[in-house]
């Protein structure tokens, strides 16, 4: 067994295009996070980005199960006494509509360095448009439910 060093020059990356309408959160969340992480190759090596860019489209369509959409919360602490708020899913989504995809992509990410650097290569819109059209991104099928 002989162990393989790939270069960062070596390392071939394609762009996926997701259409998150009607596909459930989290199962969604996992399959991005595994493409940038690039587990679906036989070069992933833990520590190195490896992973693919990936590019979702109706964030705002994705959708939750149960009653989730009341009684899932959001915190942000502002680090005063009394400074916590919360806000749950539903108000979070006419808020902010790609902040629960966001928020959970980043949560199945590495943290530190590896974990930011791999966020950025996921872009994430509301609606169906994107400006990624150049680089001819390769339609990802997935099951809704």
């Amino acid at each position: 067994m002989k162990t393989i060093f790939i270069k960062p020059k070596e390392i071939e990356r394609k762009w996926h295009l997701i259409d998150a309408e009607g596909m459930v959160l989290g199962r969604l969340a996992v399959k991005v996070a595994d493409l940038l992480r690039g587990k679906h190759k036989a070069i992933f090596t833990p520590n190195m980005e490896v992973g693919d860019y990936v590019i979702v489209i109706n964030a705002e369509k994705a959708i939750v199960t149960g009653r989730k959409a009341k009684q899932k919360m959001y915190y942000h602490y502002s680090g005063y006494p009394g400074g916590l708020k919360s806000v749950n899913y539903a108000k979070m989504i006419a808020k902010k509509p790609t902040y629960p995809l966001e928020h959970a992509v980043k949560g199945m990410l590495p943290k530190g360095r590896l974990g930011r650097k791999l966020f950025n290569n996921v872009k994430i819109y509301a609606g169906s448009e994107h400006p990624h059209m150049s680089q001819r991104p390769v339609k990802v099928e997935m099951k809704t439910n």
